[in-house]
Order: structure tokens, then C-alpha cells, then sequence
């Protein structure tokens, strides 16, 4: 039933797309492990996600998780009026893994691009970007690296939206776990000086407009993101406030998954987690409803993952070109 829903939608959505054309939307979803099935030797867990390693990850199931990820996303454009327009994913393998599911499933035919660098993290995964070509053109990319830890990269991309030419900076974002205890929170407030860097150097270059999306492995009440504060404002506050988050653990959402926005841009931001009801499952030792994963331990469960995706609206382009493309906030 659910297969049959999602399918239509596709048919929807196709017509959906040649009449709408205000805002942008933007999403930001963490894979977990979404692994291609093959071990090319670049991480610890790659030789663990294929057929014969523990998790017996075999291309059937890793086509099944690229299905369910796509329909998601034609979903996801059913609900807001039109498909993302910018998508950051966390923990995928590689280039590959995202080109494999861009050209072998019904995204094919809206003609998304993908970013991505790989990275030093000992995992094997990396944060990238896709972007859909028809509404932006692909000005600059690069990466920031954290030169003292081995972890992923912070990915950035300057995109100038071809309908009215005002340029944003989307920065892409997978700080540092909390496996380790108390220590992590260093790494994390390193990760966060290192976007904070970024940002500056942005708003130096003459872009105002900046769009920061991640998995930041933390609440947005944390000091480790004191250093962000005066550049960027955390859109996910209110959320954190009213006990919502983006994964569950112990019976409690946590809301790690955030989205950040340049001053001048956060009023025409708005943000929301997407609680997708058929990526839903019950909670059996506490009460309620949790992602579902794709594995637990080593047990395949056949979800996408343990976080729910967020979605950005930007109902307006933030003023006119030349407001988007200059000034520094401070």
C-alpha cells in the first residue's frame, strides 16, 4: 500500500514541478551508513556493510534503502508543494552511493547534481550536497577540514538561484560524536570555530546569505556552539525548547539535527522536522514512536535511518541582490 502511495506521488509531484516556482526548500537528513556493497579498503566499516561482512549488506537491501530515501523525498515534495531544492545528507560512503540512487530511482528525472569530497574520517562516511540544476547554477565548492582530529569535512557550496540571480552559501555539517564522554565536547566546539571561520570568511567575500545544515551531535543549548552565536542564528531552538528533536534515544527525542541562517535571512526561514509517517515505528520499550533504522546492532530492521530529516523553507529571497551579496552581520 505504502509502495502504491509513494509511486503516485511521483506522478504528482512531476506535475506539480512545471507550475511552482516561489521559495526554496531545502533539506537535511542523516543516512546512517548508507554504504555502497562493496569493500574499497577507505574506512573501518566499509568491509562491514557488504554481503559477506556482519551486516550482510547485500545490493538488495542497498537498493531498497535508495527507493525508500527517493520516495521519501517525492514525499516530502507532495507535503511542502515542491521537491528540495538543496539536499545535505550525512554518513553516505561516497560519490557513488548518491549517483546510484539519483540515476536509478524515480529521481532520475529531476535532474539533481551532487557534491561531495571524501574525507579523513576513520568510518568511512562523509557529508554531501545535491542541488537541482534547474533552480540554481553551481558558483564555488569546497571543503574545510578539522586538521586535528580525523573526521568529516564541512562541505560548502556557493549556488546562485537562476530565477532572480541572488547567491547563497549552503554549508553542509557532521560534527564530532558524543562516543567518548566528556571529551567529544572539545571536538565539537573545534568543529563549530571551524564553521564559524568559514562563515566569517564568507561574509568577508561579500555573501550575506548563508544556509548552515547538520547533524551537530548535540542539543543547540550546548556551549559548544557559544562561538557561532554572534554570525549565525540556530533555528532549531524552539524545538529543543518544546521537547522535540530529530532522533530518540531512551525514550527521549534529542534535537541534534539542526539548520543555521545568516541574521538577515533567519525571518524569511522556516523551519520544521519531517516526521514522516511511513519511515515511523513503534517505541516497544517506552511509549510512542521512533525512526526506523536500518539496522540495530547488527540486526537488520530495513528502514533509512535513526534520524528524522528537517526541511527550511525560505518563503522569500532575502531582499534584492545586492542586499544578499554584501555586508557583514557584525
Amino acid at each position: 500500500m505504502i509502495l502504491e502511495l509513494l509511486t503516485a506521488l511521483a506522478v504528482s509531484v512531476s506535475g506539480m514541478e512545471r507550475t511552482d516556482t516561489s521559495g526554496t526548500l531545502v533539506m537535511f537528513w542523516n543516512l546512517e551508513n548508507f554504504f555502497d556493497c562493496t569493500d574499497s579498503g577507505g574506512g573501518d566499516s566499509d568491509l562491514e556493510f557488504t554481503p559477506r561482512g556482519p551486516r550482510h549488506w547485500t545490493p538488495t537491501r542497498f537498493w531498497r534503502k535508495c527507493e525508500a530515501t527517493a520516495k521519501s523525498v517525492l514525499w516530502i515534495a507532495d507535503r511542502y508543494g515542491r521537491l528540495p531544492d538543496v539536499i545535505g545528507v550525512a554518513e553516505v560512503e561516497n560519490r557513488t552511493v548518491l549517483e546510484k540512487m539519483l540515476h536509478g530511482t524515480s529521481l532520475r528525472k529531476y535532474g539533481y547534481s551532487v557534491l561531495h569530497r571524501d574525507s579523513p574520517d576513520h568510518r568511512g562516511i562523509d557529508v554531501a550536497m545535491m542541488y537541482r540544476r534547474t533552480v540554481f547554477r553551481q558558483v564555488r565548492s569546497g571543503i574545510r577540514r578539522l586538521d586535528s582530529m580525523a573526521t568529516r569535512d564541512i562541505l560548502f557550496a556557493e549556488l546562485e538561484d537562476r530565477r532572480d540571480g541572488i547567491r547563497t552559501v549552503f554549508i553542509v555539517n557532521h560534527f564530532p560524536s558524543k562516543y567518548g564522554g566528556s571529551v567529544t565536547g572539545d571536538r565539537r566546539a573545534a568543529a563549530a570555530s571551524a564553521l564559524r571561520d568559514l562563515c566569517d570568511s564568507v561574509y568577508s567575500s561579500g555573501t550575506s546569505a548563508i544556509v548552515a545544515m547538520g547533524d551537530f551531535n548535540d542539543t543547540p543549548s550546548s556551549p559548544a556552539f557559544d562561538t557561532l552565536g554572534p554570525v549565525m542564528m540556530n533555528l532549531a531552538m524552539p524545538f529543543e525548547a518544546s521537547g522535540k528533536g530529530t532522533i530518540r534515544f531512551n525514550g527521549r527525542w534529542d534535537m541534534i539535527d539542526m539548520f543555521w541562517a545568516s541574521p538577515h535571512m533567519a525571518e524569511e526561514c522556516r523551519m520544521e522536522i519531517g516526521e514522516l509517517p511511513f519511515l515511523m515505528t513503534r517505541d516497544n520499550v517506552h511509549a510512542g514512536f521512533k525512526p526506523l533504522r536500518t539496522y540495530s546492532g547488527p540486526r537488520y530492521l530495513g528502514g533509512v535511518s535513526d534520524h528524522c530529516p528537517i526541511l527550511l523553507r525560505i518563503v522569500q529571497a532575502a531582499g534584492t541582490e545586492a542586499d544578499a551579496n554584501g555586508g557583514n552581520p557584525e
